[in-house]
């Protein structure tokens, strides 16, 4: 089922707004930001209120969905089995593949779909809770699969949400739990494991689950992958998996239950990341050789943070979404606060993680309603929309249309 509205605007003179290029690759965007230049995207939204069209869905998944070019993909279940599905631009189901038997979520604001997939523009790599990993090419054609049940037994407590990642080379999997954790290379165009890393550090309980999705930086010129868990933050060679640098400290009480799940991101040379269970947050410099922890660490704070929302970045400044709805547009250099606001209370949580599109910061909570303040000089509050079914997806921003991926429904929403 599928309700399309259609909107025509025929500019008097020249372009407003230029449409950006369609593409929104992985889970934050094509420089894992979070965030989009330019663009005119609305602030009003619903199942009917700037409605482009919405389709329905087979199962439900909380995958954020990517875009590249005139496709749109996502994860979702299917009949008991894990699928991709791939629609065109204007919301017409082109595809479903099914990779294998669903491994489905406990918890209610998680799925077996939760990772979502990513593209270089010639192939689709998608995983999922039940280890089921596949290469997909544009028309849904399975180049190759796995299962990566081998690399040991599942013990995260909660729903398995790391998406993979690309290099020039390789599709790059983070695997992180309790004494079992690996990071493993791909080739993309096979599936052949090149290169695997043993990544385990003893923690307190639970210390080393570890939710996050690694980010490919660049280290003296070459491709190198960040990654954030256990209690480290650490950077690979992209070549062979061997660590570059590591800093660690952030956990210096040894507590208990101090599990990662909003990821880390980069702003600038600075790595900022979110800890304690979202009560901490630190900034490291990025780069070096061996153990940085005293070098890097630019700044601690423990009066902000995020536990499951991942910070987005935007011209120069990081954007906090804390789980109760309080934003923080803090310096990354500094860690101190440009400001500090919040959107209207309520008793529901943030699950999905911040989109800035243009000027606008995009908040889904997980009752389903969206959040939106224009952060271009502070924070102004402008609307507050319920989408009437779960939100746990973020919102993806391409060429002035904005996707939501609800627990029911895929939406597309422009002015």
């Amino acid at each position: 089922m599928k309700t399309k509205i259609f909107l025509l605007l025929f500019p008097i003179c020249g372009v407003l707004n230029a449409a950006p290029e369609k593409h929104w690759p992985a889970w934050r965007g094509p420089d894992s930001s979070g965030s989009s230049e330019g663009g005119s995207y609305p602030t009003k939204l619903s199942g009917t209120e700037n409605l482009i069209w919405k389709a329905l869905l087979p199962g439900k998944g909380c995958s954020t969905p990517i875009v590249w070019g005139e496709r749109i993909l996502l994860t979702c279940p299917v009949d008991g089995k894990d699928a991709v599905l791939g629609y065109d631009w204007e919301g017409e189901k082109l595809w479903q593949t099914t990779i294998g038997p669903e491994r489905k979520g406990k918890h209610r604001n998680g799925s077996g779909s939760n990772p979502s997939v990513v593209t270089d523009g010639e192939s689709i790599f998608s995983l999922f809770k039940s280890k089921n990993f596949a290469g997909l090419d544009f028309d849904g054609k399975v180049l190759w699969q796995t299962n990566l049940s081998e690399y040991g037994k599942d013990s995260l407590y909660w729903d398995f949400g790391t998406s993979p990642i690309l290099t020039k080379k390789h599709v790059i999997v983070a695997l992180m739990r309790e004494r079992n954790s690996w990071l493993i290379a791909f080739e993309k165009g096979s599936g052949k494991v090149d290169w695997k890393v043993e990544r385990n550090y003893q923690t307190p309980r639970e210390g080393d689950h570890s939710y996050a999705t690694p980010i490919l930086i660049k280290h003296q010129g070459k491709e190198a992958i960040l990654v954030w868990g256990a209690e480290r933050l650490t950077a690979h060679s992209a070549e062979d998996g061997s660590i570059l640098w590591i800093s660690s400290g952030f956990n210096p009480k040894k507590k208990n239950n101090w599990v990662v799940v909003g990821s880390h991101l980069v702003a600038g040379d600075v790595a900022i990341v979110p800890y304690g269970r979202g009560s901490h947050l630190a900034g490291i410099r990025m780069g070096g050789k061996g153990d940085v922890t005293e070098s890097n660490r630019l700044w601690t704070r423990t009066d902000t943070g995020s536990f499951v929302p991942t910070p987005a970045v935007a011209d120069g400044k990081v954007y906090v979404l804390r789980d109760r709805g309080e934003v923080h547009c803090i310096d990354p250099k500094t860690g101190k606060s440009h400001w500090e606001d919040a959107f209207p209370k309520s008793s529901s949580s943030y699950y999905g993680s911040p989109t800035i599109a243009g000027s606008k910061l995009y908040a889904p909570r997980e009752d389903g309603v969206i959040l939106v303040a224009d952060v271009s000089n502070g924070f102004r509050f402008l609307a507050e929309n319920d989408m009437g079914e779960r939100v746990i997806a973020s919102p993806v921003p391409v060429a002035n249309r904005l996707l939501i991926r609800g627990e029911k429904h895929l939406f597309c929403l422009g002015e």
